[in-house]
């Protein structure tokens, strides 16, 4: 009795421990599952990682097109740094220079022309002669060699000659020159660009009626040493000392433009010496004249009307680029060349269609923000905006 009681209870101490081991044995799968459970959370976080690269193949094309564009194209830098180095002796003064600057327009040629080869001589002429006459009467007729003075008191033959003589000088030169005033009020013809300049104290805005209207504001560029550090300041690639300007005003070689001037607050006048153009900028009235330039480059000029205080800070900066640069920069601009055809807008509209084609919304809605980007930028046209120190106008 005692042995079966002894083989029973070590049967028992044996189950109990098989039992012991079996539930170890349940409890480690749950432990080793564990882990397995985490793994699937993994994925969750592979689901933005799947993304990102989306992100990054949408960005590195928006951030290489820039890259590559606008470097390449000399009218876009007029944003920001000038294109076109200015030339000595070209489009500016000169320290020392005697005469006129040199012209870059037909009617410039032609009034250059005209003062060094008819107003110049008539006037040297007719001084000199006045200037011996002067001499020779107070040689002659002084008292120690006429000591009895004549009492004539006319002669027909000396007045006649001094009456006709000016008038035919007079005609002689009004012919060319009324010429050369009809020129230059000339209509322009309607393959111009039309440029509005405003005056306005004391700075200059222009427009673009004829390529979408857009608008440029141009103030006066300040030495460095009247800047706060980090803001804009002229070098000699933006031009000569109160003659530089934030923002060029950008015209086409060879095609005729329309020039209007009006004012917003008093008289202005917009002059620029190597167009042989100075046209009153008037408030409530608008002035109008046409010209052509005929070389590329960079010219200057100012407001020539006593406006205020700040007169002397009114500067013109012309950049005359050629006219597929000069279709480039209106682009840049947010603006429409002028003649330009319509099938450009279905164009810019097709990589929009494409996309929502393909039935793919991430791709559609990635392409459009990119579009919206390049094509709304531009037209904060505004550019002066940037050049806080020039500003001065509180504008």
């Amino acid at each position: 009795m005692t042995t079966l009681m002894r083989i029973t209870g070590l049967k028992s101490i044996v189950l109990a421990a098989g039992l012991l081991l079996a539930g170890a044995g349940h409890a480690a799968p749950p432990t080793a599952t564990a882990p397995v459970a985490t793994v699937p959370a993994a994925p969750t976080v592979t689901a933005p990682a799947a993304t990102a690269p989306q992100a990054t193949t949408v960005a590195a094309p928006a951030a290489a097109a820039p890259a590559t564009a606008k470097p390449a194209d000399p009218a876009l830098a007029q944003d920001g740094a000038p294109a076109l180095a200015p030339k000595a002796g070209i489009g500016q003064p000169v320290d020392g220079h005697w005469g006129i600057q040199p012209q870059v327009t037909k009617n410039g040629e032609r009034a250059h022309w005209f003062h060094d080869a008819i107003l110049v001589p008539v006037i040297t002429v007719i001084s000199l002669f006045v200037l011996f006459l002067l001499f020779w009467v107070m040689y002659r007729y002084r008292a120690a060699a006429n000591p009895v003075a004549s009492k004539t008191s006319h002669n027909t033959f000396i007045e006649i000659v001094w009456t006709l003589a000016p008038v035919v000088i007079l005609v002689l030169l009004a012919v060319p020159s009324i010429g050369l005033l009809q020129a230059q009020y000339k209509p322009a013809p309607t393959n111009a660009i039309t440029l509005k300049a405003i005056g306005n104290q004391w700075y200059w805005s222009y427009q673009y009626p004829d390529n979408g209207g857009f608008e440029v504001t141009a103030n006066m560029l300040k030495e460095k040493d009247q800047v706060a550090p980090g803001e804009r300041f002229r070098t000699d690639a933006d031009g000569p000392r109160l003659l530089a300007a934030d923002n060029r005003v950008v015209l086409p070689v060879g095609v005729p433009i329309r020039l209007i001037t009006t004012a917003n607050d008093v008289i202005h006048s917009w002059a620029v010496p190597a167009f042989w153009i100075k046209l009153d900028a008037v408030p409530g009235r608008l002035n109008e004249t046409s010209f052509t330039i005929d070389k590329p480059g960079v010219y200057f000029g100012q407001c020539s009307e006593l406006c205020g205080a700040r007169h002397g800070y009114m500067p013109i900066a012309v950049e005359a680029v050629s006219p597929a640069d000069f279709a480039k920069w209106v682009k840049a601009k947010g603006g429409t060349p002028k003649g330009a055809k319509p099938d450009a807008a279905p164009a810019a509209a097709a990589p929009v269609a494409a996309p929502a084609a393909a039935g793919t919304a991430p791709i559609a809605n990635t392409t459009g923000p990119v579009e919206n980007a390049t094509s709304a930028a531009p037209t904060t046209t505004q550019g002066a905006t940037a050049n806080t120190a020039a500003a001065g106008t509180g504008h």
